[in-house]
């Protein structure tokens, strides 16, 4: 049976980047990107989708014939905590819909995305186990938890192939900060190109798990193709890339810019910061479908100028306007 993948969320930091991986893994014409509104620009195919309306759901994969479903759409955690009852009710209600469609409609794989914020003050700061107690401090990271259970219960009550990664901190350039708490390490370099001042809302010494984003989209690709019964782990699974401060991005980017200028001024962020891991313990994801990470610090620094740099000269003139 031919793969034809729905991504739902496909606008988002990881979304917009994600549907290109995934085109080119299946080709342009069996790969439907969706989200609440259209992408300017994007020439293959395209559905508007509201999560929270399961019928709609159902009749894209009936009409597309969808045998994988990439569930990307949630609202993140500094975001989360401005409306934190309505973070809720749309995190999970289009968490249910997605599964109860794929459930009904025998839909061969669902990647369903959690996030470090699933931790709280109960798991280690340092080499955070998957198996850690899970007490989040977060609506978005309740949310997250939450799923992780649910998309368990799915597997074993129905067979459904629900696969997960707790994504940590993402970097990439391909596209804008989402509303999380991790974000300041995108904007952090968008400033350094623009020879702007930063303002940073954690703390200088403020260590969290990161991911640059070729990482974390060949990560979700390695566990959706690696078989089913090596796949050991059905809430989610540990990822980890490199952990740094903001105070390190720094001594990084003035290598190239040396007269880059920050301010720490934490906010409410840094609150939900300090309750996260500082390092995480991804062997249950190399032991059951290889993962390695493959960029360090400095490596992530490079193309991030690289690539920023570029964009910029093409005729963006400010974050507002770059775009994919």
């Amino acid at each position: 049976m031919k793969t034809v993948v729905l991504i739902i969320g496909a606008n988002g930091q990881l979304g917009s980047v994600l549907t290109e991986a995934l085109k080119q893994k299946f080709g342009n014409s069996n790969v439907i990107a969706s989200d609440l509104r259209a992408r300017e620009g994007y020439k293959d195919t395209f559905e508007i989708i509201d999560a929270t309306d399961i019928d709609r759901i159902q009749e894209v994969v009936v009409q597309y014939k969808v045998t994988q479903i990439y569930h990307l759409a949630a609202i993140l955690s500094a975001k989360g905590e401005e409306t934190p009852l309505q973070t809720w009710d749309i995190n999970m209600k289009t968490l249910f819909n997605v599964l109860e469609v794929c459930r009904k409609n025998n839909i061969e794989k669902v990647f369903f995305p959690s996030s470090i914020a699933v931790f709280g003050e109960g798991a280690p700061l340092e080499n955070t186990p998957n198996n850690a107690y899970l007490d989040p401090a977060t609506v978005y990271g309740i949310s997250k938890a939450a799923g992780e259970n649910w998309a368990q219960y799915y597997f074993l009550r129905y067979g459904l192939d629900v696969r997960s990664i707790r994504y940590p901190g993402v970097i990439g350039y391909q596209s804008l900060p989402g509303g999380g708490t991790t974000d300041y390490a995108v904007d952090i370099y968008h400033k350094a190109v623009l020879e702007e001042k930063f303002n940073c809302f954690l703390k200088e010494d403020a260590t969290l798990p990161m991911i640059f984003m070729d990482d974390a989209i060949r990560a979700t690709l390695e566990l959706m193709d690696a078989p089913k019964e090596d796949i050991m782990t059905r809430t989610s699974y540990n990822i980890a890339g490199i952990s740094f401060s903001p105070a390190e991005v720094v001594a990084e980017i003035r290598k190239l810019y040396p007269d880059f200028e920050v301010k720490y001024d934490p906010d409410f962020r840094q609150e939900i910061a300090s309750r996260w891991p500082n390092s995480i313990d991804d062997s249950a994801a190399t032991k059951d479908w290889g993962w390695k990470p493959e960029f360090d610090l400095e490596s992530i620094t490079t193309t991030m100028i690289q690539k920023l740099k570029a964009k910029y000269k093409k005729g963006s003139k400010n974050l507002e306007t770059l775009m994919l």
